[in-house]
C-alpha cells in the first residue's frame, strides 16, 4: 500500500547562470538539477513520511541514473520508474528576468517519460490515499488517458485527487490539454491553482464566482497559492487566507510543487486544513530560499525549525 502516488515527468534541469539570459543565445548553465512537477512533489510528500510512489519513465542514461537515485535517497519508491534503452531522460532549461517572469524549453514530450504504461501504476495504486495530477504530465492525449484510468481507480478505492493545473503557455497551445484541465475538475477533491488558473479553467472573471463554479463541479478544498504572498484558501464552510513568509529568493522553480505537497500529505495525515496551510507556506518560502528545483523540499524537522524562527 502506498499513501501518496503521482505519475509524469522527472527530468534534468539546467539554468541559465546570467539574469534575463535569452535561451537562444549562447551563454553558461547550470546542472543538471533533479526536477518534474510531479517528482518535485512526490520528493516532498515522501520528506513528510507518507510512502510516496512516481510513476515515470527515464532513460539508460546518467540523467536518468542520477534521478532514479536522487529519489530513491529521499525515501520515494521508485519501483514504478521504468528505465527504457531505446529512449532519452526528459531535460529542461529556464531562464529568469528581472520582473519576475521565465521561460522554459522543454525536452519532455519527446523524452522518456512520454512512454509509461498503463501496466506501471499497479503496483502501487492499491490503497493509495491520495494521487496527484501535475498540469505539467497531461502534454499528450496518452498522458491525459493514464491519469483518467488512474483517477478512476484510486476514487473507487475510496482515496483522494489533487490536482495542480499548473497551465503554462507552452502547453495551452498542444490539442486538448484545455479541455482534459478542465474535465478533471469534476475528480478533484483539492484544487491548487496559482495566479488566474482557477479563472481559466471555469471560465469565470470574478474569483468568487470561480470559486462556486468550482465547487459545483466537485471540487471540496481549493488552495490558491500566491507565492510570497501566502494563500488563501476556500472550501464549502468559508475560506481564510494566510500570509506568506519573508524570506531573500533565489530560484522559485519548484516551489508550488513543494507547497502543494505538504499541504496535501498533512491533510491526507489528517492534519487540520489551517495546520496545514502554515506548513505548506513554509515549505514554499524554503523552496525559493535554495538554487534547484528539487533541492528545496523540505522534512517536517526542517519545516518546524523554518516556522520557529520565522515566528
Amino acid at each position: 500500500m502506498t499513501d501518496i502516488v503521482t505519475f509524469g515527468e522527472v527530468l534534468a534541469e539546467f539554468m541559465a547562470a546570467r539574469m534575463n539570459q535569452n535561451l537562444g543565445e549562447a551563454g553558461q548553465f547550470a546542472g543538471p538539477y533533479p526536477g518534474g512537477a510531479p517528482a518535485i512533489f512526490i520528493d516532498q510528500a515522501a520528506k513528510l513520511d507518507s510512502t510516496a510512489a512516481l510513476v515515470s519513465a527515464v532513460g539508460d542514461d546518467d540523467f536518468g541514473r542520477m534521478l532514479v537515485a536522487r529519489l530513491a535517497a529521499d525515501g520515494v519508491d521508485v519501483s514504478s520508474i521504468a528505465t527504457l534503452p531505446d529512449q532519452t531522460t526528459a531535460s529542461a532549461f529556464v531562464t529568469y528576468y528581472d520582473d519576475g517572469s521565465r521561460d522554459f524549453i522543454f525536452n519532455i514530450a519527446n523524452g522518456a517519460c512520454a512512454h509509461i504504461t498503463e501496466a506501471q501504476f499497479a503496483p502501487v495504486l492499491s490503497g493509495c490515499k491520495l494521487f496527484h495530477v501535475a498540469g505539467t504530465a497531461l502534454f499528450s492525449e496518452h498522458m491525459i488517458e493514464l491519469a483518467r484510468a488512474a483517477i478512476k481507480r484510486v476514487k473507487a478505492g475510496g482515496g483522494l485527487i489533487s490536482f495542480d493545473p499548473n497551465v503554462r503557455k507552452e502547453m495551452l497551445d498542444r490539442a486538448g490539454v484545455r479541455e482534459a484541465l478542465t474535465g478533471l475538475l469534476s475528480s478533484t477533491d483539492i484544487l491548487l491553482p496559482s495566479d488566474d488558473e482557477l479563472n481559466v479553467l471555469v471560465e469565470r472573471e470574478a474569483e468568487a464566482e470561480a470559486v462556486a463554479r468550482a465547487f459545483e463541479l466537485g471540487v471540496s478544498e481549493i488552495v490558491l497559492k500566491r507565492g510570497g504572498d501566502g494563500c488563501r484558501y476556500f472550501d464549502r464552510h468559508g475560506s481564510r487566507e494566510m500570509a506568506g513568509f519573508t524570506v531573500n529568493e533565489v530560484d522559485p522553480t519548484g516551489a508550488g510543487d513543494s507547497f502543494g505537497a505538504t499541504f496535501c500529505t498533512l491533510r491526507s495525515q489528517g492534519m487540520a486544513a489551517a495546520d496545514a496551510l502554515l506548513y505548506a507556506n513554509a515549505a514554499g518560502a524554503s523552496a525559493v530560499s535554495r538554487q534547484g528545483a528539487m533541492e528545496g523540499t523540505s522534512t517536517r524537522e526542517q519545516l518546524d525549525a523554518f516556522i520557529a524562527q520565522h515566528a
